[in-house]
């Protein structure tokens, strides 16, 4: 009998432990579209298409048990990206695209260059250093395609297995490589509605060229968007145990890069000596971009590129998803003063998921993020769930 009871006792205690442990998962809305008032009907109306983000029975992210923090989870994404199995096994249709400069971007179609004039058209881009061919990326490729959008990745130049045809490199300040991807897709398709979905210093472009008078972007999504690029450049420096782990890896990737393309980018007249012994990023951006840029160095760089103060402009939806224990790109980053004055614009902020994790379930982890970028895509075109 007293075996019984105590029983009982732990039973109740796991089911009310759980419970607690499940309702601190929750996702919690930040802006507008989270108040209770009248307010801004058309970013709730559209939340409210996405129970993954807005129903309590199912807008929460468990973390996989092994994966319960933010480090864990950002350095399980880092080791995935040439993972392959039934969710993320595509073939991609590439398309290159010459920039005005001579210099060349990629266009990964999946399932193939689109040909349903009227089929809305999902833009993605990863963050630095990435592709098409990351695990995360090819994965949402995938859903995107089973859910009725067609999908494609831009790859920025000397990235993706893309040539470096002219001495310009990629930066997480200009736009002006994505602002003609958008313009011709929509010169290419112009009934079809064009969308965006970013990654990390993909997400600081598209957000903002959503902040760009001229942008054509019915609706974005960022994930785990760095607007106070100094504050993100002050943590990845420091001497951190993490930092020493994925340090190294950040830097061998941009790198790589250099080494394919020595003498073109050394045309540009970097100090390349300097540049192959950098073992920071922050190097790297003050020897190579904050020089194309005209900055002194990459904190002044960094300084100027924040991406909040185009938040105040963006007019079409604009959903940002991030985390708490983001170990890159902090809570406290986020303009959540901005956010909240606009509108248009509106925050998921989930307890766990690291920085580009979001790892759920026990046995195979999932990313989280796929099926609620659908339900809200498919809520701004209006295509059925």
């Amino acid at each position: 009998m007293m075996f019984l009871a105590g029983g009982v006792i732990a039973g109740t205690g796991l089911y009310f432990g759980l419970k607690r442990y499940i309702s601190n998962c929750r996702i919690e809305i930040l802006g507008q579209a989270a108040e209770e008032d009248e307010g801004f009907k058309g970013m709730r109306a559209l939340l409210d298409a996405c129970p993954s983000l807005t129903d309590p029975t199912q807008a929460y992210l468990i973390p996989t048990a092994y994966l319960c923090g933010g480090m864990l989870q950002t350095a399980y994404s880092s080791i995935q990206t040439l993972k392959r199995d039934s969710a993320s096994d595509i073939v991609y249709d590439r398309e290159p695209m010459i920039m005005s400069d001579g210099g060349t971007i990629s266009l990964d179609w999946y399932p193939q260059r689109a040909t349903d004039s009227s089929q809305p058209i999902v833009i993605i881009m990863s963050g630095v250093g990435g592709s098409s061919y990351e695990y995360h990326i090819r994965c949402l490729a995938k859903t995107l395609d089973k859910a009725g959008f067609c999908a494609v990745v831009m790859n920025h130049r000397g990235l993706g297995r893309t040539p470096l045809t002219s001495p310009k490199l990629y930066n997480g300040g200009d736009t002006s490589d994505f602002r003609d991807t958008v313009q011709y897709i929509h010169d290419s398709f112009p009934e079809a509605p064009l969308l965006g979905v970013a990654f990390s210093m993909g997400a600081m472009l598209l957000t903002k060229y959503m902040g760009e008078p001229s942008a054509l972007l019915a609706g974005g999504i960022v994930i785990c968007c760095p607007f106070d690029m100094t504050l993100t450049g002050r943590l990845l420096d420091a001497d951190t145990f993490a930092n020493k782990l994925s340090r190294p890896l950040i830097v061998s990737s941009q790198l790589r890069i250099v080494k394919r393309n020595y003498d073109m980018v050394k045309s540009a007249g970097y100090d390349m000596d300097a540049l192959m012994r950098a073992t920071r990023m922050s190097e790297i951006d003050t020897i190579v971009t904050a020089k194309a840029c005209g900055f002194k160095d990459c904190w002044e760089l960094y300084e100027a590129g924040g991406t909040a103060k185009y938040v105040d402009h963006i007019s079409a939806p604009y959903l940002v998803i991030n985390t708490m224990d983001d170990p890159v790109v902090p809570p406290r980053g986020l303009p959540l003063d901005k956010i909240k004055s606009n509108p248009n614009t509106a925050v998921a902020m989930l307890k766990h998921g690291g920085h580009l994790g979001f790892f759920t379930s026990n046995l195979t982890p999932r990313i989280w993020y796929l099926t609620p970028v659908v339900e809200f895509l498919q809520a701004v075109v209006k295509l059925p769930a």
